[in-house]
């Protein structure tokens, strides 16, 4: 299996592509702001070819570059519902403008074709299954994929800003719940196994095992502490 990612725009947002091997289909995850010129230099790298691009959750960081690469390679997008409307007023996920400058950079809208994710969807794309949970907290249309395990290759979670190298997703911004993100963690993560190779939206690749070791947040929700847990600080991106 090949995934390329790369961290792009001002928030430093991953942007995976995944696929069986090069020179074949793939799936791109969340092409955030200034992705576009990323996914293509990636996509002739490894002679790939776009079929869909399904995304983590509705922030502009997440989908600002969806309709320039949806219309390049005449490919649907996938969201939760409950985060469909920040592709066309994604200031409203913020509570306030992000500012002019930035936003006059940004092709703001929806895709010509966008589907809407469910909970427990398979996603049959690229050759590749993709299980989708949806996971809130971060916002209400945050959802998670993964990839089952294969031979020799572990499971991989696509985490989105629901789980981080050492913490987890703010909450602070509208829709944002610290109560629901610790209930997400809890039924979403907890489950997987130690082996699980995490790729979340911001920050470096981690696991299962590790962060159930480690990390605070995580560790709370293991001993049932809930919302005991601290809230989280402000992370890279939104």
């Amino acid at each position: 299996m090949l995934i390329a990612g790369f961290p792009a725009g001002a928030w430093g947002t991953n942007c995976y592509l995944v696929a069986p091997a090069a020179g074949e289909e793939c799936v791109i995850i969340d092409p955030g702001h200034q992705a576009a010129q990323g996914v293509e230099e990636t996509l002739a790298k490894h002679r790939l070819k776009p079929v869909a691009v399904v995304l983590t959750h509705g922030h502009i960081d997440h989908v600002a570059s969806v309709v320039p690469v949806c219309g390049a390679h005449d490919v649907p997008a996938w969201i939760h519902p409950a985060d469909r409307y920040m592709m066309s007023d994604p200031e409203k996920a913020f509570g306030r403008s992000i500012g002019m400058p930035l936003m006059g950079e940004l092709t703001v809208g929806e895709p010509d074709d966008l589907k809407e994710l469910t909970d427990g969807a398979r996603l049959d794309l690229a050759g590749l299954e993709f299980s989708v949970a949806h996971a809130p907290g971060h916002t209400k249309g945050s959802v998670t994929f993964r990839l089952p395990e294969r031979a020799d290759i572990p499971s991989v979670f696509f985490s989105g800003d629901l789980l981080f190298a050492g913490s987890i997703g703010r909450t602070d911004l509208p829709g944002g719940d610290h109560a629901e993100i610790l209930e997400s963690l809890g039924r979403v993560v907890l489950p997987l196994d130690d082996s699980t190779v995490v790729l979340s939206g911001h920050g470096p690749q981690t696991s299962i095992g590790r962060e159930r070791a480690t990390n605070p947040f995580l560790r709370q929700v293991a001993d049932g502490l809930g919302d005991g847990a601290p809230a989280p600080a402000p992370r890279r991106g939104m």
